[in-house]
């Protein structure tokens, strides 16, 4: 099983980024697939998560309205799009997929977004 992120970078406030997720080695619809994010010095917390179907979302407080997750499955892929960016969303960005038939939880490495001008 294999979680590979990419798109982060540094940008300035106020700019855009869209992160990417792809799956390989899972069946993919079987999994709700979420982005968590980790700041130093701080606890990893959830961003958004998606529906194994793709049909629902929720986004922490935080981000709503400005950040938003997709997935194809398809493709094997979820994305987050994350507009209007501002420092504070300064993190390494996490995809996790978890396997609601016989349960279980995989993570990718992470990839970093800074925002800073």
């Amino acid at each position: 099983v294999q979680l590979v992120e990419s798109g982060g970078g540094l940008v300035q406030p106020g700019e855009s980024l869209r992160l990417s997720c792809a799956a390989s080695g899972v069946t993919f619809s079987n999994h709700v697939m979420s982005w968590y994010r980790q700041a130093p010095g701080k606890e990893r917390e959830l961003v958004a998560a998606i529906t194994t179907d793709g049909i629902s979302t929720n986004y922490a407080d935080s981000v709503k309205g400005r950040f938003t997750v997709s997935r194809d499955n398809a493709k094997n892929t979820v994305w987050l799009q994350m507009n209007s960016l501002k420092p504070e969303d300064t993190a390494v960005y996490y995809c996790k997929a978890f396997r609601t038939i016989l349960p279980r939880t995989y993570w990718g490495q992470g990839t970093q977004v800074t925002v800073s001008s």
